[in-house]
C-alpha cells in the first residue's frame, strides 16, 4: 500500500468509528451523566467547599473500596501525591530514582521537588512500561550493593525507589518489578495516575507500591477537576500522608502547631463531591472505553503496518488512552496521520516526548532507551472519551 493510501485508510477507519454528528472529537473528554451537579451543589448551597467537609472522606472511603488498597487520601493533583509518595519512601537530596524515559513529565518533576534526580530506564513492547528483565540487567552492571541499599557505582549516588507508570492504563509487568525492587532494596512507588479501573492478575494497580499516585485531571477516567490521591497498605504511612498534606497541623481546637515541613495539598470537599459522583459512574465508564478499544482493535484488524495496542497479558487495562502502533517502516507517517486526522476535526497526539531529551533532565542519568526511542516514533493517541464507546458497551 502506498504511503499517502496508509494516512487515507487511517483517516478513513477513524471516520468510520467515531460520531458522524460533531464538528470536533476530543482526545478525551470528561464524561458527567450521574449526581454530579446535585453533590456540587449542595457543597455550593452549605458553604462546605474547602478542605474539610463530608465528601473529602467520602471520595477516601470510595477509593478504598474499589481499588482495594487499604488507606487512600485525597488530594489536590497527581503531581503532589506522587511527590508525597516519594517521600514517604524515604527518598532524599541526591538520591536516583528509576522512571521511565517514556512517560509524563509529572513522573520527572515530582522526583526533582525531592532534590533527587530522575534516573531514566527503558519501556517494554509488550506493557509500555518498564522492561523489569533488561532493568534487572543493567542494575547488575552499575550498581554496588550495600547494607543500606544499592548504589550507582558510576554516580556513587543511592538508587532510592523505583516508579513504574501504567502506561495510558495498560498495568505493567508489577510481579517482576517488585523482584527486581527486593533484589537491590529498592522502594516500589506506583505511578498510577492513567488506571483507575486497571487490574494487574486481578488485583487493581496500587496494591505493589509501597505508596502509589492517582490522577483525577480533567482528561482522566474519573476526574476531580484537578486533583489526586495517595494509595497505600501501610497504616503509619496512611495516617503520615495525611498530615504531611495538610500542612503538618497537629490537631487542636484554635492553636497552630505544626511538626513537619508540610504541604498544603488536600482535596477541597467540592471537587471531592464531583469525584463521588464519577466514581458512581466508574464501571460504566471502563465498560464503555473497553468496547471502543474492541471497536478499533476490530476496524484495524486488516490494516497492514497498523496495529492498535492491546492490554498486556495477566492484566486487565481501563484503556484510559487508545493508540495505534505504527511498524518501524511505517514510522514516518506518523506526523503526517496526526496533520491530516486533526484537520478533519478529529483529535490525536503523539506519545510525550522522552523526559532525557528535555534540557533540564539532559545530564540525568540513563540506560539504553532504545524501545522507548522506538516506541516514541511510532505511537500515535487516537479519541478515547467514554461516551464514543457508549452505543457498543
Amino acid at each position: 500500500m502506498k504511503q499517502i493510501d496508509v494516512v487515507k485508510s487511517v483517516v478513513d477507519t477513524l471516520k468510520r468509528v467515531l460520531p458522524k454528528d460533531k464538528e470536533l472529537i476530543s482526545l478525551h473528554e470528561p464524561t458527567f451523566q450521574g449526581n454530579e451537579w446535585n453533590y456540587v451543589k449542595e457543597c455550593i448551597d452549605t458553604g462546605w467547599v474547602s478542605s474539610v467537609g463530608k465528601y473529602v472522606n467520602q471520595f477516601e472511603q470510595m477509593l478504598v473500596e474499589y481499588t482495594g488498597v487499604k488507606h487512600a487520601i485525597a488530594v489536590v493533583n497527581g503531581t503532589a501525591a506522587l511527590h508525597i509518595c516519594l517521600k514517604l519512601v524515604g527518598v532524599q537530596p541526591n538520591d536516583e530514582v528509576l522512571i521511565p524515559a517514556l512517560t509524563f513529565i509529572a513522573t520527572a518533576n515530582a522526583v526533582s521537588y525531592c532534590g533527587a534526580i530522575p534516573h531514566f530506564v527503558d519501556s517494554s513492547n509488550d506493557t509500555l512500561g518498564i522492561d523489569p528483565f533488561k532493568l534487572d540487567y543493567y542494575l547488575d552492571e552499575i550498581c554496588e550493593r550495600r547494607k543500606d541499599g544499592s548504589y550507582n557505582k558510576i554516580t556513587g549516588r543511592r538508587i532510592k525507589a523505583m516508579v513504574p507508570m501504567h502506561t495510558f492504563g495498560h498495568p505493567v509487568d508489577l510481579d517482576a518489578l517488585f523482584d527486581v525492587c527486593i533484589r537491590y532494596q529498592i522502594e516500589m512507588v506506583e505511578d498510577t495516575a492513567e488506571s483507575l479501573g486497571s487490574y494487574y492478575k486481578g488485583k487493581h494497580t496500587g496494591n505493589w507500591g509501597k505508596a502509589s499516585a492517582l490522577s483525577f485531571n480533567g482528561n482522566k477516567v474519573v476526574t476531580t477537576g484537578g486533583g489526586g490521591a495517595i494509595l497505600t497498605n501501610d497504616e503509619q504511612l496512611g495516617k503520615f500522608a495525611k498530615h504531611l498534606t495538610t500542612t503538618a497541623k497537629k490537631p487542636h481546637r484554635w492553636t497552630f502547631e505544626h511538626d513537619h515541613v508540610g504541604y498544603n495539598y488536600r482535596m477541597p470537599n467540592i471537587n471531592a463531591a464531583l469525584g463521588c459522583a464519577q466514581i458512581e459512574k466508574l464501571p460504566t465508564y471502563v465498560q464503555q472505553k473497553r468496547a471502543l478499544a474492541d471497536i478499533y482493535k476490530e476496524a484495524f484488524r486488516d490494516m497492514k503496518g497498523i496495529q492498535v495496542i492491546a492490554e498486556p497479558v495477566n492484566a486487565k487495562s481501563n484503556y484510559w488512552l487508545n493508540a495505534i502502533l505504527l511498524d518501524e517502516d511505517r514510522a514516518s507517517l506518523r506526523d503526517d496521520i496526526l496533520e491530516r486526522t486533526n484537520e478533519q476535526g478529529i483529535m490525536t497526539r503523539p506519545v510525550w516526548r522522552l523526559l532525557h531529551n528535555f534540557p533540564m533532565f539532559a545530564d540525568s542519568p540513563k540506560m539504553d532507551v532504545s524501545v522507548a526511542e522506538s516506541l516514541e516514533a511510532r505511537i500515535i493517541n487516537i479519541p478515547s472519551s467514554p461516551f464514543l464507546g457508549a452505543s457498543y458497551g
